[in-house]
């Protein structure tokens, strides 16, 4: 039985190395010259940036996959965990290590920000007690099969669903939690990991902080590009084939089922389809001519990002692998990112900075700088004029908090806008997760992992259930497969 991947993201290059363990002959054709979709690499005048996403946490999910091939993670696959998950800096001045450990944070939090070390072991064990009963379900099942809401598991699960603060916003649970401004505004942000709003996002979305400091933070020898070259590696030793440079144009569908696909004028037959690009592309590229779901499609999309990648001529040893600086109105800074369309006056900034452990990803005394906004989806802005005015205000930040003139030191420099993100990976909109989370009911609005009106076609990946981010393109790679070999009403 032969299937075909399209897109090698880690959600596909995971179904594949899944389908693969289950006997299909599978081959996975993708546009680019490389595996990995947002997860890519480049070097820039002797420094090396990841270009995607920065942050790995949850590595089992990865070591699960060489497990279930026979082999060994370590053969593949090298990370060490990191003792700091993040810095904070804010404008008043207050900055705090937000150390890895909850016990350590929490200590950190008491010296710094005066919150007794108590209160914040209680939000831990709040976030902790949402994974525990609602990880299951939410994360691990299809939450579109009658099978997942019959079984006891489940029924459990729901009496205590007021529990998770499900209607209540991030932002309203934090407060009434945490109360401390700094440590509401930095909770609040965790929201951007899935690319929503904390004042419109439900407070269920606070177990993402167990997920970061409840399993640790990690760094994979190499960089993040190691990711998806250990998973093809693995796919090509399970009899994986890949086709680079090569862009599907279309999933054939005859008599309600998928059957093959169209790549370079030339026809792929195949008795399973799974799409791994983004469900909005999947459906208006892909299956033109089929009905699509137009409700699920037209939902709010997630942020998406502006990136300056930097060689920076000098080292600054207050900074760590990953830094946060806040701006002053969190709120408005969502709001304008959300409701207007645009960009703060005042926004927050990420920095990552992979040379703090990969030295040579900087030549000797410079670090290479990941720097980046939220910003909204490529909905006709003008990104290239916008640029140059997010850059100003990015370096006047920096370069304030950091108490550097930063602009001479920046040696080199290399910008990904939405609409850049957009053309690169197929991401509607440029949108880094798919559709937001902006709704209580937002787990249940993601496009599903199978078709309902087509048979023989699935879908994995950041843009379909369960959501975006590594962790989570990973189980939808477990939840597709699943469907696929257990088929459940």
């Amino acid at each position: 039985m032969k299937a075909v991947v399209v897109g090698s993201g880690v959600g596909g290059l995971a179904t594949a190395i899944r389908l693969a363990c289950e006997g299909w002959s599978v081959e996975v054709f993708e546009a680019n010259a490389y595996a990995g979709g947002k997860l890519h690499a480049f070097e820039l005048d002797g420094f090396r940036f990841d270009g995607g996403p920065s942050l790995f946490t949850m590595p089992h999910y990865i070591e699960e996959l060489f497990r279930l091939a026979g082999k060994n993670p370590e053969d593949y696959f090298q990370y060490e965990e990191q003792d700091e998950a993040c810095r904070y800096f804010w404008e008043d001045g207050m900055d705090l290590k937000g150390y890895s450990s909850p016990q350590r944070f929490s200590e950190e939090v008491e010296r710094r920000l005066r919150v007794p070390k108590e209160e914040v072991m209680e939000y831990f064990d709040h976030a902790k007690n949402i994974y525990d009963h609602s990880a299951k379900i939410f994360l691990e099942k299809s939450l579109h099969k009658a099978s997942t809401w019959l079984s006891k598991e489940t029924v459990k699960s729901l009496i205590k669903i007021r529990q998770y603060d499900i209607f209540k916003t991030m932002n309203r649970a934090n407060k009434i939690r945490l109360g401390e401004p700094h440590l509401v505004q930095l909770f609040n942000r965790f929201a951007t990991y899935n690319g929503s709003d904390p004042y419109r996002a439900p407070g269920i979305l606070n177990v993402i902080p167990w997920l970061e400091h409840g399993f640790g933070t990690f760094f994979p020898k190499g960089g993040m590009k190691q990711i998806p070259a250990s998973l093809e590696k693995l796919a090509r030793d399970l009899g994986v084939v890949f086709h680079f440079n090569t862009e599907v144009e279309q999933i054939t569908v005859s008599r309600g089922k998928a059957n093959g696909i169209i790549a370079k004028g030339q026809t792929h037959k195949a008795d399973l389809i799974v799409s791994n690009a983004d469900v909005w592309f999947t459906y208006r590229r892909l299956l033109q001519d089929q009905k699509a779901p137009e409700r699920t499609l037209q939902q709010e999309r997630s942020s998406s990002a502006m990136v300056f990648y930097w060689g920076i001529d000098r080292e600054f040893n207050n900074l760590g692998l990953h830094n946060i600086f806040f701006g002053r109105d969190y709120k408005g800074e969502f709001d304008t990112m959300f409701q207007k369309g645009s960009v703060s006056d005042d926004p927050t900034i990420y920095v990552n900075i992979s040379s703090k452990c990969e030295p040579g990803d900087a030549p000797d005394g410079q670090e290479n700088w990941f720097v980046m906004v939220n910003v909204p989806s490529n909905q006709g802005q003008d990104w290239d004029g916008m640029e140059s005015e997010i850059k100003a205000r990015v370096v006047e930040k920096l370069s304030r908090m950091l108490k550097t003139d930063l602009a001479p030191h920046i040696a080199t420099e290399r910008v990904w806008n939405p609409k850049g993100i957009e053309a690169d990976t197929r991401s509607y909109q440029g949108s880094l997760y798919g559709t937001s989370s902006n709704d209580q009911f937002a787990a249940f609005l993601r496009h599903p992992n199978f078709s309902s009106r087509i048979k023989n076609l699935y879908f994995c990946g950041g843009s379909v259930h369960p959501g975006g981010g590594i962790p989570l393109a990973l189980l939808s790679a477990k939840i597709t497969t699943e469907l696929i070999s257990k088929p459940r009403a």
